[in-house]
């Protein structure tokens, strides 16, 4: 059943990104030029996320175990750091640079646009760079 149900969330998730654009490299890029031709439908995208998502955060924010009773994993930290902000500025220049984020390239990757090709192998180098980091520094 857990599988099913990250399968099903992941593909609701996946058609999402689609029918929003987010998928679209032009359109994020276009998101992100404010100086220039801004497109601001993606940005209603996202106060559209987190207006759905709101109530389902609050509500697991209460309790133990999911509804399928796996345990909940909210982040207890809430605090910025230098390790958060670095990673978002990281995260925010490679969207900026890229136009694609994790979630649609992953989406849009069976395209087999080289360029999405090599974001997503870049992608997958940064997580095994920062396992091997964290690991590093575990051991100290």
């Amino acid at each position: 059943m857990t599988r099913l149900t990250a399968f099903l969330g992941g593909l609701i998730f996946g058609i999402g990104l689609l029918l929003a654009g987010m998928a679209n490299p032009a359109k994020v890029l276009g998101f992100l030029d404010l100086a220039g031709a801004w497109d601001p439908s993606l940005g209603l995208v996202m106060v559209g996320a987190v207006a759905v998502a709101a109530l389902p955060f609050r509500w697991a924010g209460k309790r133990k175990q999911s509804l399928l009773g796996a345990p909940m994993q909210i982040p207890l930290k809430r605090e910025l750091d230098a390790r958060l902000i670095g990673g978002s500025v990281l995260f925010g220049v490679g969207w900026g640079i890229a136009g694609i984020c994790p979630g649609p390239a992953l989406t849009i990757l069976l395209i087999g646009h080289w360029q999405v090709i090599v974001f997503v192998l870049a992608m997958l180098a940064g997580i095994q760079l920062f396992a091997v980091l964290e690991k590093r520094q575990a051991g100290r």
